[in-house]
Order: structure tokens, then C-alpha cells, then sequence
């Protein structure tokens, strides 16, 4: 399987209808394929389910949304290309529109990202937020912040890279993590969980895992407008993960 990390949008249990199921139960061996994609999850519509605030939250997995979504934004990645037949994309693109005509409320609460985490992704949490769990054998790392502080966290990392005069594209990812974030309830949370990512990395590496502080301070750095100090907070966090990034580019 592919290590992929996660992103994902807890609601209170009376916002979604989707059966829960627990942590742990996760089901991490369910491979579907058709005539061009393989990927590791089943089309049952259920969620995690997990206890926050003295509150159970769920998390709404929706694999067969993502999965068309995921075709697309492929596709919109690689514009003329010949990996995907138009028809293919033609059926995605009518499948999720019949998907959201029956289900208006249905949205993506999982961002899914293979072999690293995305530097913005930390922008979203505070160091305290970290928490080493046992995933089966091995040790894993998850982040949970409200996700009220998570946006003003992410919003205001957006104010700080669009004054510093970073490339549009860059900003606009940010500004991209932002909208999706602020599509859900104030009162939700928010995890990023380094799931089978972690296992590209030694329990002593995640146990000294500072990636969340070194985005932090390289955007205050940035707000100070010290540009030296911003670059090498934000190497750091590059160079821990350009390694897990990078094989994602091997055959």
C-alpha cells in the first residue's frame, strides 16, 4: 500500500448520518481497482468515530466522493494528457454530480496526501497538539485542534505569505486549504494524522518531530518580515520530509 497521511473534519454526531465505526476498526487491507486507478479503501459509506471535548465527533469517510474527486483533480493536474480517456473523466464528472444531486449536504471531510505531509497542513495546529499513538505495532502521530483555531491559524498564514509577495500559486494553495476549512461548522475538529506515513520514519525521528514550531516560527519570521531566519525554519521542515516525498517519484 501506499503511506498516505490525512486531514480530516470531525463533526458533532447529530451533523452527520453516516455510520460510525470505531478507530481502531479501521479497515486498512481493502483494495478496489478499475481500468485505471487502484486504491486502498471500500465504497462503504461509514466514519470514524471519535470521543473530543467530553463529545463524540465522526468523520464521514464518503471513499467513492473523494475517489471521483480525486479523479478529477488528477486530471485537471495533467490538462491534455493521455493517462486518463475523456470518457473516463465524463463519467466521474457525471457520477459526483448525480452524487451531490441526491446528497446536497455531501462534502469531503478527509484530504488525503501520499508519502509526506504538506507543509501547510501544519500551519493549522500548535505544538501541543501533538499526540504519539500506537498504530498496531508501530508509533504513529496525530495533531487535534478546534477547528475555529485552526482557521484563524491558517487564515492568518495566508495574510502573512500573500503580504510577503510569495508567487500567486503559492498562496492560493493555502487559500485553497482555508475555503475547504471554513465549509464546516465552527464547533467540528480538525486531525491531521501521519496514519502509515510514520512508518518512513523512526520512532525517535516522530517522537522529536518539530514540524508543526518550525512552520509556526517561519511564518512569524515572515510577519517580522526576517526572510533569513523564515527560509531556514521552513528548510528544516522541507528537508525532514523531502526524503518520504521523494518516493513518491520512483516506479
Amino acid at each position: 500500500m501506499i503511506p498516505a497521511a490525512y486531514l480530516r473534519v470531525y463533526s458533532p454526531s447529530h451533523l452527520t448520518q453516516a455510520r460510525a465505526t470505531a478507530h481502531s476498526a479501521w479497515p486498512r487491507d481493502v483494495v478496489r481497482a478499475d481500468g485505471h486507478f487502484v486504491w486502498a479503501e471500500s465504497d462503504i459509506d461509514d466514519a470514524f468515530k471519535v470521543e473530543w471535548n467530553g463529545e463524540t465527533l465522526t468523520c464521514p469517510r464518503n471513499g467513492r466522493l473523494r475517489m471521483l474527486e480525486g479523479i478529477l483533480a488528477f486530471n485537471s493536474a495533467h490538462p491534455g494528457g493521455s493517462l486518463l480517456p475523456q470518457t473516463a473523466v465524463q463519467r466521474a464528472v457525471d457520477e459526483l454530480a448525480s452524487l451531490k444531486g441526491r446528497q446536497r449536504q455531501a462534502r469531503s471531510h478527509i484530504l488525503t496526501s501520499s508519502w509526506h505531509v504538506p507543509p501547510r497542513w501544519f500551519a493549522a495546529f500548535d505544538s501541543d497538539d501533538q499526540d504519539l499513538y500506537n498504530d498496531g505495532d508501530d508509533v504513529s502521530v496525530r495533531y487535534r485542534t478546534d477547528l475555529s483555531l485552526a482557521i484563524d491559524r491558517i487564515s492568518r498564514a495566508v495574510d502573512v505569505i500573500d503580504q510577503a509577495g510569495f508567487d500567486e500559486s503559492i498562496v492560493e494553495q493555502v487559500e485553497d486549504l482555508e475555503r475547504w476549512l471554513k465549509e464546516f461548522p465552527q464547533d467540528c475538529m480538525l486531525e491531521l494524522d501521519y496514519s502509515s506515513v510514520a512508518e518512513l520514519f523512526s520512532a525517535a525521528d516522530l517522537a522529536f518531530d518539530d514540524s508543526v514550531a518550525q512552520v509556526r516560527d517561519s511564518i512569524d519570521a515572515l510577519e517580522m518580515l526576517d526572510y533569513e531566519v523564515a527560509g531556514e525554519k521552513y528548510a528544516a521542515v522541507a528537508s525532514r520530509w523531502a526524503r518520504a516525498q521523494s518516493l513518491s517519484y520512483v516506479n
